[in-house]
């Protein structure tokens, strides 16, 4: 029986490659669809096999989608954030509906979620299911309404939230009498200093190093340094006496009202880096969806 050019694949395979082309990785694809790496690997080559092209180069511990691979990544991406929208067109009325947001740990903790009763407040019915990952989500694949993304000002895309500025911040204990001075960047030395590990693909790490020559200062060297995977994590160190942290700000602003943390040393740095508020297409049309974009921006303008 000849090929019928227009015959779906089975439907299980594509959600696989979907998978494999959002993240780049058979490992990671196969954690997400509860498969083991192999299988996502032989998903794929069958795949590939039936429509006759390589839809993948495989390189050195690494994937990269060929020019048919984008194209039908595209394709799948979009017919998975189809049947997602008419799932919740038609699921049962009287539900409350549930807006998905992903954004960084940082600002999800921080920043986001001490404001989030405010919206619920003013918006019964509606609840928030919040994404906190570094990872950068397709949004109508993985089914969110919209991200809030930390990237470059000048290549960000989506709506501008805000900017951000970066100065040393501690908990009011380690200014005690009998402490270790801390009123120049030369008394750092004396201190542990707090820092969020380097994530790769993500712009510059927030690390003390790219502090001190935004200062005009030569490298210190600090009594030690602790390193976390998560700047919320590295924030609570901070306010819980275990050294100096760089404040983002306005991320930090309420700990700093609240003097959780306070600034010894005066020398706040702009920094490149903001966030935005990227909208799924399809997802913009829900009233509740402009709601919760309004009210994002209205916050950020209140600080």
């Amino acid at each position: 029986m000849p090929n019928d050019p227009s015959r779906l694949p089975p439907l299980d395979r594509l959600a696989v490659f979907d998978a494999a082309a959002r993240h780049l990785s058979f490992t990671k694809a196969a954690a997400e669809r509860f498969l083991t790496q192999s299988a996502v690997s032989r998903q794929v080559a069958a795949l590939e096999e039936e429509l006759g092209v390589a839809l993948f180069r495989r390189r050195h511990r690494a994937l990269e989608l060929t020019d048919d691979g984008r194209q039908l990544a595209e394709a799948v991406g979009r017919a998975i954030g189809t049947v997602r929208d008419a799932l919740a067109a038609i699921r049962a009325p009287g539900r409350r509906e549930v807006l998905a947001v992903t954004t960084t740990p940082g600002l999800a903790s921080l920043w986001l979620i001490p404001r989030l009763a405010d919206f619920i407040a003013r918006h019964p019915g509606v609840d928030v299911r919040i994404d906190a990952t570094y990872q950068t989500r397709a949004l109508a694949a993985d089914g969110f309404d919209l991200a809030i993304r930390y990237a470059t000002l000048e290549s960000a895309t989506g709506l501008p939230l805000f900017g951000e500025s970066i100065l040393p911040l501690c908990s009011p204990r380690l200014l005690r009498p009998g402490s270790p001075p801390l009123k120049t960047p030369a008394d750092l030395a004396r201190h542990t200093l707090l820092q969020m590990d380097s994530l790769p693909g993500k712009g510059p790490p927030l690390e003390w190093q790219s502090w001190f020559r935004a200062m005009g200062l030569g490298p210190i060297n600090p009594v030690a340094t602790l390193t976390f995977t998560n700047y919320d994590t590295a924030v609570a160190a901070a306010v819980a006496g275990q050294g100096v942290v760089l404040g983002r700000r306005p991320l930090v602003d309420t700990l700093m009202r609240q003097r959780a943390l306070v600034a010894p040393i005066k020398g706040a740095k702009a920094s490149a880096h903001g966030f935005t508020v990227v909208v799924e297409p399809a997802a913009a049309r829900k009233p509740a969806v402009q709601s919760l974009v309004n009210w994002l921006l209205a916050q950020a303008h209140a600080g």
